[in-house]
């Protein structure tokens, strides 16, 4: 068999199981497969699969096919620009994440920023592609999983951030040692409810650690805005992922816990809650030295 007709047929046999995303899942695959850039696998079109790059491919089809993501059976997804190892361990990062980064660049360098904390780093995806945007600062990237920080260790080194990445393991904000300007997180924030309607594959595959955040979705980030202000610096600022319809009760927890605190929330090409920025001012924290 071709590449060509692989191709083909990996497509028709994904989209018979209606995968959203069955034409770019079969290239990923078969490139996988063929160990084959994008412009080589159109070059060699029309060659041969061996029976070593067959196998391989039968094997990942039916692991896809059994509901596992093509991240965990590739071991590694694209992510602003960098390709970073998954496993079990952690969640996969999604692209609506990236506007997290993005908003966190932005601020950064409109600002005198040289601490981060990012809370919850997982796969480290948010800490590490900050680091490679802002040689300039130091972050730190915290979770509570020993297994996830392992990945975390293995992409920091990949990219060459070990030296500005630095990787705790604890809850939340206690392992900081020291206030941060920013605090960055992507929790936990889909509702209990909500997750038992999600798609088996995903409840099957993914932590539900990393994804369920209580009957409201806000367990975890109540819980770090209570424990900010000892974490931050003053005219900090907190940025949060949240979910599309979580933007008026992170206005109220906002002011419960930062009530001088200029908070704002942007939404997404949809038109969709996505990102909270809380940044507070001297009175709602503690002074801290330079």
């Amino acid at each position: 068999m071709t590449l060509k007709e692989a191709l083909a047929q990996i497509r028709k046999t994904l989209a018979s199981k209606h995968l959203e995303e069955a034409n770019l899942e079969a290239e990923l695959l078969l490139r996988h497969a063929a160990n084959l850039s994008i412009d080589k696998l159109y070059l060699q079109y029309n060659r041969e699969l061996t029976d070593k790059e067959s196998h391989l491919l039968y094997d990942m089809i039916k692991h896809r096919l059994q509901g596992e993501p093509v991240a965990y059976i590739l071991g590694y997804k694209e992510f602003f620009g960098l390709t970073l190892d998954v496993n079990h361990s952690v969640l996969i990062p999604r692209p609506e994440t990236e506007m997290l980064v993005e908003k966190a660049i932005e601020f950064v360098r409109q600002q005198n920023v040289r601490l981060i904390a990012d809370i919850g780093t997982g796969c480290g995806a948010i800490a590490i592609s900050l680091a490679k945007h802002l040689p300039e600062c130091k972050i730190y990237a915290v979770d509570i999983s020993k297994d996830a920080l392992e990945v975390a260790k293995v992409n920091r080194k990949k990219h060459g951030v070990d030296d500005r990445v630095h990787i705790l393991h604890g809850n939340l904000l206690e392992p900081i040692p020291e206030p941060v300007d920013l605090i960055i997180a992507n929790l936990p924030y889909v509702k209990n409810e909500d997750w038992e309607q999600l798609p088996g594959m995903i409840k099957a595959n993914e932590p539900k650690t990393a994804l369920a955040g209580g009957a409201d979705g806000l367990d975890m980030i109540t819980e770090l805005l209570a424990a900010a202000q000892d974490k931050l610096r003053p005219n900090g600022t907190i940025m949060l992922e949240i979910g599309y319809d979580q933007g008026g009760a992170l206005l109220d927890l906002a002011y419960t816990y930062f009530p001088e605190a200029t908070t704002e929330i942007f939404t997404d090409l949809a038109e969709l809650d996505r990102v909270v920025s809380i940044t507070t001012k001297e009175s709602d924290v503690p002074t801290v030295s330079a």
